[in-house]
């Protein structure tokens, strides 16, 4: 962070400042999030409706944008002006970077009388706490190496689900041929990242993942490998449509649900999509791991950082909030609705598509094998400068026609050296 945040708290108490929910009714709860979409808006209505099941009063801080920049930007300026809304969607190293600026709640006493270090998976229930203490409670597990195939045009076509980049490209080619946009795309940074991630993953497979997008290892993303998954990731770009542009990820998938495209690259966030369409998965969608990646999976945590509550009553529902969050009736309408899975695992999948089912059966045996990794694009893997500077040079690639795979390789390279 561009400047530190325990200086601005310690300024703010000498000042005689107090937070913004000591001013605020008793018993309220602002949240920020970017959960704007139609399944992600259905979604957070759910917790909602928990909360003012318990008294409280919720106060909703919705700021647009799927990869939640936007949120984080509006985060700083609230915090930095003294009102830090009472929970934020924050993931990854991210969290340990804003409890180390000071002003997050410990919400530990909530984490143990609820048992969140029996019925969370280690290396989730890590990532919320600093120092030991959790300060963040998590809602869900996402898979990000997904593709969506809209059923009718892949019948159409008479293709079937790539299980490598070759059979992704000689389907785009049917669907092209077609009159169908073979690839949804929307032109945002993360978007393009996460299109990005899932070829490297597909190429190189799990552990060179994890050596040059975890580890950010300089052989790994100077090798033959890399170079490879760039040359591929730039093919993506040409079957993708001229309005993709600043295009939102969720009108991407409407493209695929309508018909227009044939497939996205996308997160099973996109999956909340579908089902808000009153779509079936088999029926109307496919939904398959992107090519070359069925034994790997990469995450996506979404949680909420806890920030600390003068109010006593504030604080009351700030803790309830993190009860809700991880209680067995929210974990599953939530993630029915999200296209998530829940990230407790003995969260009963019954209720759950075939895309649910195969995405937690994934994730317990990826855990087992290596194959599960944190997604760079979705900052759950590096630091958020590092990552900020990867993306830049990923996006400067796919959106620049004169850039050659190796000078993007060098840029990508450097990149990966900011702290």
């Amino acid at each position: 962070m561009s400047m530190k945040l325990s200086t601005v708290f310690k300024m703010l108490a000498v000042a005689g400042v107090t937070s913004f929910a000591a001013a605020s009714f008793a018993g309220e709860v602002e949240v920020l999030h970017w959960w704007t979409s139609g399944g992600e808006a259905k979604s957070v209505a759910e917790l909602k409706k928990m909360l003012q099941a318990k008294g409280h009063t919720w106060k909703d801080f919705a700021v647009a944008g799927g990869g939640g920049d936007n949120a984080m930007t509006v985060l700083k300026s609230r915090v930095v002006s003294g009102n830090p809304p009472a929970a934020a969607q924050i993931k990854g190293p991210a969290i340990q970077e804003w409890a180390a600026e000071g002003g997050v709640a410990d919400i530990t006493a909530v984490a143990k009388a609820n048992n969140w270090d029996k019925v969370l998976p280690p290396v989730v229930a890590n990532q919320m706490k600093y120092k030991g203490k959790y300060v963040a409670a998590p809602v869900n597990v996402h898979r990000v190496n997904w593709v969506w195939i809209n059923k009718a045009a892949l019948d159409k076509v008479g293709g079937k689900a790539p299980a490598n980049w070759d059979e992704f490209f000689k389907l785009a080619d049917k669907f092209k041929a077609a009159g169908i946009v073979p690839v949804a795309h929307g032109g945002q940074d993360w978007q393009d990242f996460t299109t990005f991630e899932a070829v490297v993953l597909g190429v190189g497979g799990a552990k060179f993942y994890n050596q040059a997008l975890v580890k950010l290892d300089q052989t790994a993303l100077k090798s033959p490998t890399m170079l490879k998954s760039l040359e591929t990731f730039k093919k993506i770009h040409s079957y993708t449509d001229k309005g993709a542009p600043g295009r939102d990820w969720n009108l991407a998938t409407a493209m695929v649900i309508q018909g227009k495209a044939g497939m996205q690259i996308m997160g099973d966030w996109a999956k909340g999509e579908f089902q808000a369409a009153g779509k079936k998965a088999g029926a109307d969608f496919v939904c398959a791991a992107t090519p070359g990646s069925a034994n790997a999976y990469t995450y996506n945590v979404d949680s909420f950082v806890m920030f600390q509550q003068k109010n006593p009553a504030n604080a009351k529902a700030q803790a309830d909030l993190a009860a809700a969050i991880l209680s067995p009736e929210f974990q599953q309408v939530f993630n029915l609705n999200k296209g998530s899975i829940p990230v407790r695992t003995d969260a009963k999948m019954d209720a759950f598509d075939d895309c649910a089912k195969q995405s937690n059966k994934d994730f317990l045996a990826t855990a087992k094998n290596g194959g599960l990794q944190p997604s760079i694009a979705h900052g759950m893997a590096v630091s958020p400068a590092a990552a900020g500077a990867i993306k830049d040079a990923v996006s400067n690639f796919w959106n620049t026609d004169s850039m050659t795979a190796q000078q993007a390789q060098q840029q990508i390279a450097q990149a990966a050296l900011t702290k």
